[in-house]
């Protein structure tokens, strides 16, 4: 379910500001909102380079680049079955594979805008409790895992909307609140998802990215309309 479809259940979740590009405004403090190597192939000249020749220089990062990380899988292993995760078309501004599943993608170490605006959603909204970059802490588990290994996207979608209570004996208290209808949170709810999926594979290290893909006009757009629904 894409994120643009209004929120399905009841919950609450404090606003707070996020830093880069400006959002439609759910409450007056919200603001809203990789790797690829080259391979160069050396052309045969037939002759001796001179003696003292330096070898070549290998082309130099931008400033403040992501570093290389190592490629991940293409397809995951969940308890519901594989998920492929090669992006295949994109829909108002997100990538989606095959089946229509959020995924991410990553172009000359430059990550997606959606799944880049999950990473400042995700440190807005869910890292208090689940530690920064999705690795977990001792109050909740890491949800860069969870989502590579345990659960799918619809469970996913599902414990965002409706919460999750303690299954610890004798308690019976929600120890995740509802988030379907805080639009901070579940406008956005498909760019966490791919964020978490992007660094749980290794294909985006820890961290700020610091390349991503320019905001599309079909972003803003469904992003407009979600947040002012």
């Amino acid at each position: 379910m894409p994120a643009g479809q209004p929120p399905v259940a009841a919950g609450a979740g404090a606003a707070a500001a996020v830093p880069g590009d400006a959002a439609p405004v759910a409450t007056p403090a919200e603001t809203a909102p990789a790797a690829a190597g080259a391979g160069a192939a050396a052309a045969a000249s037939g002759t001796a380079a001179p003696a003292d020749a330096a070898p070549a220089a290998a082309a130099a990062a931008p400033a403040g680049a992501t570093p290389a990380a190592a490629a991940g899988p293409t397809t995951l292993n969940l308890p519901g079955g594989p998920m492929d995760l090669t992006p295949d078309h994109m829909e108002n501004g997100r990538w989606y594979n095959a089946e229509g599943i959020p995924t991410f993608k990553v172009e000359n170490g430059e990550l997606d805008y959606a799944s880049f605006s999950g990473y400042r959603r995700y440190h807005a909204e869910c890292h208090v409790c689940h530690g920064p970059d999705g690795e977990g802490s001792t109050y909740a588990p890491a949800l860069k895992d969870s989502v590579t290994h345990k659960i799918d996207y619809y469970t996913f979608q599902e414990i965002v909307a409706s919460g999750l209570q303690s299954t610890g004996t004798g308690s019976a208290n929600q120890v995740m609140p509802a988030f379907g209808t805080n639009r901070n949170v579940w406008c956005y709810v498909d760019d966490i998802y791919t964020y978490l999926l992007a660094h749980g594979t290794g294909a985006i290290p820890r961290g700020r990215p610091a390349l991503k893909a320019k905001k599309s006009d079909e972003f803003a757009a469904q992003e407009e309309s979600c947040m002012s629904g």
